[in-house]
């Protein structure tokens, strides 16, 4: 089998998250400097096998699409128009931010660890990757 990737799109920063060859478990991969994202996918994927990409759909709390959602948009269809043998799909992300900072409050992260914007990108990532694959059971 192949993995499933994640990704958590951001303005500045993009958290990425993976599953294992069996696709039984999600872990976080990376957070990436947006601007380098395109690349990132391109060499990851060429060294592991990749059978599909969730990326999150931003959206705001009442369904309506969020300010982020258009660059979203251009990323997807460029990785489209390159990379048609990998397919992406959108999946929900609200509430992952939020469902992150639970997560690293649960676990007993420290406040100054939880400011890390990089690790919340990450763990966003994963939740939707979690989220999707119990989506598909």
């Amino acid at each position: 089998m192949a993995r499933i990737l994640s990704v958590d799109y951001g303005k500045k920063r993009t958290g990425l998250a993976v599953t294992d060859p069996l696709q039984l478990i999600a872990g976080g991969l990376a957070t990436v400097e947006t601007h380098t994202l395109f690349d990132y996918l391109k060499a990851y994927v060429e060294r592991e096998e990749v059978e599909c990409i969730i990326i999150g759909e931003p959206r705001q709390p009442n369904g309506q699409p969020s300010e982020n959602l258009q660059r979203v948009q251009q990323f997807v269809n460029r990785w489209r128009k390159a990379m048609p043998q990998i397919p992406i799909h959108y999946y929900d992300e609200r509430f992952t931010s939020v469902l992150a900072h639970q997560a690293m409050i649960d676990g007993g992260l420290k406040k100054k660890a939880r400011q890390d914007k990089a690790l919340v990108d990450e763990i966003s990532a994963t939740i939707i990757l979690q989220d999707y694959m119990r989506s598909k059971k």
